[in-house]
């Protein structure tokens, strides 16, 4: 293997025409101040794609570059190289045979790192060069906090065998940091933040404790073998929320902010009394990422410009709806952010606050004081506003309201549950809506779900077959012969299941005159053959098939989203 310094580096990337030499000195410039590696330097400073550099690492060192996401890595042999240590060489165990150890080194030539990790898996080391970020990314999927949260609950449960949690020593204590329950917290906060869940469900049974994380809307359960540390646990989370401890009976809802892995994260909890003692269900809401923009969210560029017209009128309703957890505040937060100025007054009733957002006026539901949607709303009519969100209309009083501010000036935005675009008028008629404020207020309907994108490192093509194919031409009401479609196989990456993120299928309703006409009747049936001939109307299904023959998504997905619908 061929050692090359950083100089070394620098001068053979100049000599192969890799980089130019103005290119190499302004590299070393910066490198003298950050005191980085150079070709971290290099990629940083965009004169070099990641892929670039490594392919002509492993030429020069002679070395195989392997793809993390394709390569069968085993997790007891990862875990033969401690987390520290792997993230201080940057470096991964990952896998082994009669001869050798396999380990993936961002940098094969810190040769006092390959000593040290020789010394410490005491066997003969074979490196290969991995990409820094996959690595790093390997690394938060295989260094989880499950055996970690074993053990902790383990050892709280004995003590709470022996005697009482004391709780002000816990609150008050100088060794707070010490402390099982903070450790187990703290671990399962960072197991949940490396998993990417968007939920961690804590749920006591019989005789064991389940922890089940939601991980792009599917629930993954870790099982631990000792109930008695929920008492601690539960307590705990009630401290940082400031809820009442001694309360058991009667379910609760708090709120606590937690640095967790450099991200802010606003944790959402609530309470509830089951059989074998308290659950507990938490949000975690990544605030260090901000609310995204319009043009993140997956929307096709035709209907993001159609949604775009609609929520820079100035005044009338336009409305997002679908299922819980389908995304519909991420939507409203993002044209939220799209039209925020300081031209424009924008004040929000909402239940609860998510996301913080500068020069907005933002109003938290309280209905035990009597601050609901509809005195909220009541309220900023008199403060003067260009824009009102009203985070969900669930009453008459309250669509009443938001209907006559939007026929008086103001840009009305909300959230409905509906299972689709045309039903949402049905839904505000049943909820006591009057249909001629409807017919004058509404402009825009958005409906919307969240599918499961395809996991890129395993995908494969395949075409439906047997009862899939048959579920699928159901749905649609077409033929998908000769149509190929994408799927993942399972791997290390995506955690075996074939999908890693999720996208939003949308469809989106503006209203013409032959719409409103049947909404001013209460004719719904007519509104509903009107809306299916709105030119470029496209459901949610059809939206959903457009990604799965992009190959984002899975048939199996547009079933699902169908049978949602129906």
């Amino acid at each position: 293997m061929t050692v090359l310094k950083n100089s070394r580096l620098g001068e053979i990337l100049v000599q192969n025409g890799i980089i130019t030499q103005a290119h190499l000195e302004q590299a070393l410039a910066v490198q003298k101040i950050s005191g980085r590696k150079l070709g971290l330097t290099l990629i940083e400073l965009g004169l070099i794609s990641e892929i670039n550099l490594f392919e002509f690492l492993s030429r020069q060192l002679q070395l195989p570059l392997l793809n993390l996401r394709q390569y069968k890595i085993d997790p007891e042999v990862v875990r033969l190289l401690p987390e520290v240590m792997a993230r201080r060489f940057r470096a991964m165990a990952l896998s082994k045979s009669d001869r050798e150890i396999v380990v993936g080194m961002a940098d094969p030539t810190d040769l006092m790192a390959f000593d040290e990790i020789g010394r410490i898996l005491k066997f003969p080391l074979q490196p290969a060069l991995v990409k820094e970020s996959e690595l790093l990314r390997m690394m938060d999927q295989f260094y989880r906090r499950t055996e970690q949260i074993t053990d902790l609950a383990e050892q709280i449960g004995e003590e709470q065998g022996k005697d009482d949690f004391d709780l002000s020593a816990l609150v008050g204590g100088a060794d707070i940091a010490d402390a099982p329950v903070v450790k187990l917290l703290q671990s399962l906060f960072e197991d949940a933040v490396q998993m990417r869940a968007s939920d961690i469900h804590i749920e006591p049974d019989e005789s064991v404790l389940r922890i089940r994380q939601r991980v792009d809307g599917l629930l993954l359960e870790h099982v631990i073998p000792e109930k008695r540390a929920i008492g601690a646990l539960v307590s705990r989370l009630k401290l940082m929320s400031g809820l009442n401890i001694s309360e058991r009976r009667v379910p609760q809802d708090g709120r606590f902010s937690i640095r967790v892995r450099e991200k802010h994260i606003d944790v959402r909890l609530s309470t509830l009394p089951v059989q074998h003692g308290e659950s507990v269900v938490m949000r975690l809401l990544d605030c260090s990422e901000g609310a995204l923009d319009l043009g993140q969210l997956g929307m096709p560029d035709e209907m993001l410009a159609r949604f775009r017209k609609n929520i820079q009128l100035p005044h009338g309703m336009v409305l997002v709806t679908g299922p819980t957890g389908s995304g519909k505040t991420t939507t409203l937060y993002a044209a939220l952010s799209e039209l925020n100025s300081p031209e424009k007054k924008i004040i929000t009733a909402e239940d609860p606050v998510e996301y913080s957002l500068p020069r907005i006026n933002q109003v938290q539901v309280h209905p035990a004081i009597g601050l609901t949607f509809a005195a909220i709303l009541r309220a900023a009519l008199r403060q003067d506003p260009d824009i009102i969100l009203v985070g969900e209309m669930r009453d008459q009083e309250t669509a009443e309201i938001a209907l006559r501010a939007a026929l008086t000036g103001h840009l009305v935005l909300s959230t409905l549950h509906t299972n689709g675009a045309i039903a949402t008028v049905s839904r505000l008629l049943d909820m006591g809506a009057e249909g001629f404020l409807l017919a004058a207020a509404l402009r825009a309907i958005i409906a919307q779900r969240l599918v499961r994108r395809i996991c890129e490192s395993c995908s494969i093509v395949y075409e439906p077959e047997g009862r899939e194919r048959a579920a699928l031409e159901s749905a649609l009401d077409v033929s998908v012969e000769g149509m190929t479609f994408r799927r993942g196989e399972g791997c290390q990456h995506c955690n075996n299941t074939g999908y890693r993120g999720r996208i939003g299928v949308y469809e989106l309703l503006e209203t013409n005159r032959e719409m409103l006409d049947a909404v001013r009747h209460s004719d719904t049936a007519a509104f509903a053959e009107a809306a299916v001939r709105q030119e470029g109307f496209r459901s949610l299904t059809l939206c959903a098939l457009d990604y799965a023959r992009q190959g984002i998504t899975t048939p199996s997905e547009v079933i699902r989203i169908a049978g949602e619908i129906i």
